[in-house]
């Protein structure tokens, strides 16, 4: 039996322990896409307690936890409310004595070990002895955000950003000269897309103070959104990222496109056919953009989103209420893409879905498109509900069987948490023991050369090199 989550945690045989150890440990991380708050990085904050740090503060936090706390029957006033922060501890710890299989489980033991030093699980029997050890080292100067992520070796963060983000908070973090990662924004103009939201009207309102421009017409609203790609550009930005439902190929005529906007703008209602005609013809415009900027285009897809309506209207979206959706997009997104290409503006594209069924498919469509860059057309790492110890096998193990598993961009931590790098640590264990598999079984040669490329591209280089990232490689 193994010892509880020791230095040679999920690495199964000799070679991946040695792999690990020589070729992966230590290597730097690169996180393209988080939920990290520009303005906390800036501002260096501090956290009171580590329920501030590690469950919730100011309204946001581990949606990852609360399903989990929720499920053991834990008021809601010990989540998200306003009750007491030793309690809410209390109650997480008791909650995760439960949750024996579940990532968080790792992640959670990662973050106790690699930020405070504790060995120890957390429990009914630990709990208040490890909130009194994390809350001393967090009076510790070196708690703070900044030093946070570089403790972390973290060379370079992309946070998500809306068209209309004035970007002022990346503009103070870039003065700091003392703070030695990088913190660009990515660009996510989802509120913009989302015509058929009820505040959309009200939130164009915004994007016209952002552009400088009266946005009343299709054109108008393309011109504005293509003046705030500009400024993204001029602050670094290498990244999209589109939060789909779904995405069809359907083609529109700027007669269309104009109509289906007046009728928004005249609050009349927009059909499921107009809707799709407008995302399509949204993101074509925007995939221009990418390709004129060479930056990469994010994906999100196959997720339902507040299935639990009572809640979503009591705590909004983000708190632990989406799932997973049964229904497939990802032949929708290859004609979407096929759209793209025919047209030439097929830009550097990562695609995710929420479900795993699609893997397969994933994989053998974005073949089908690679051109001219390496790995052009990717699968994004195993996304959201799938970011664990199975989910991250299966999506490697496809890429590996049906493209290049050499090709990978590798793990990002989709997290609001400067606690979560140790995912990175997670995936590259995964990731390493799945490698000495191959090699353990015949099936891939013991080449150092060849097994330390693959380790350091996969972990690493190639994301630096997918993105035009302005680090240096390993």
């Amino acid at each position: 039996m193994s010892n509880f989550m020791s230095e040679n945690y999920l690495l199964e045989s000799p070679l991946a322990v040695r792999l690990y150890n020589d070729y992966c440990k230590g290597l730097p991380i690169v996180d393209y896409h988080c939920h990290l708050s520009p303005k906390e990085i800036a501002e260096d904050k501090h956290f009171e307690n580590i329920t501030r740090l590690w469950l919730c503060e100011n309204n946001f936090g581990d949606h990852y936890k609360w399903r989990m706390m929720r499920g053991c029957g834990v008021p809601e006033k010990y989540i998200t409310g306003d009750g007491d922060d030793k309690e809410k501890f209390h109650y997480w710890a008791k909650t995760l004595e439960r949750s024996i299989g579940n990532p968080v489980y790792s992640f959670t033991h990662l973050e106790l070990q690699r930020y405070f030093g504790i060995y120890e699980p957390l429990c009914e029997k630990t709990w208040e002895a490890i909130w009194e050890k994390c809350n001393e080292k967090l009076k510790d100067p070196k708690f703070s955000t900044k030093n946070l992520i570089m403790d972390s070796n973290v060379t370079l963060v992309c946070t998500t950003d809306d068209p209309a983000d004035s970007l002022e908070y990346h503009k103070i973090i870039k003065e700091d000269k003392n703070f030695t990662t990088k913190v660009l924004p990515a660009y996510r103009p989802d509120k913009a897309m989302n015509i058929t939201d009820p505040n959309w009207k009200s939130y164009i309102k915004t994007l016209e103070a952002a552009a400088g421009m009266t946005i009343n017409s299709y054109a108008t609203l393309i011109e504005a959104l293509k003046k705030r790609v500009a400024f993204f550009n001029e602050m670094g930005c290498r990244a999209s990222d589109h939060a789909l439902v779904t995405v069809k190929a359907l083609k529109a005529t700027p007669e269309e496109l104009e109509a289906i906007i007046a009728k928004r703008f005249n609050d009349e209602p927009i059909t499921d056919d107009e809707n799709t005609k407008f995302i399509c013809a949204f993101l074509k415009e925007h995939a221009k953009e990418y390709v004129k900027y060479g930056w990469g285009m994010q994906l999100h897809y196959g997720a339902i989103r507040n299935v639990n309506s009572n809640m979503y209207g009591k705590l909004g979206p983000d708190t632990g209420y989406d799932a997973i959706n049964s229904l497939s997009s990802t032949s929708t997104v290859a004609a979407f893409l096929d759209l793209l290409n025919e047209e030439d503006i097929l830009p550097k594209t990562i695609i995710y879905s929420l479900n795993p069924v699609d893997n397969a498919a994933i994989v053998t469509q974005m073949s089908a498109f690679q051109k001219d860059v390496q790995g052009k057309i990717q699968q994004g790492s195993a996304w959201w509900f799938n970011d664990h110890k199975k989910g991250i096998i299966d999506q490697m193990t496809t890429l590996a069987s049906d493209g290049i598993l050499g090709n990978f961009v590798g793990m990002l931590t989709d997290s609001r948490s400067f606690l979560s790098y140790p995912r990175h640590e997670y995936f590259r264990r995964i990731m390493v023991n799945l490698i000495a598999d191959y090699v353990n079984k015949g099936e891939y040669p013991e080449d150092e050369d060849a097994l330390k490329m693959l380790i350091h591209d996969i972990s690493y280089n190639n994301v630096v090199g997918y993105f035009n990232f302005p680090v240096e490689k390993v």
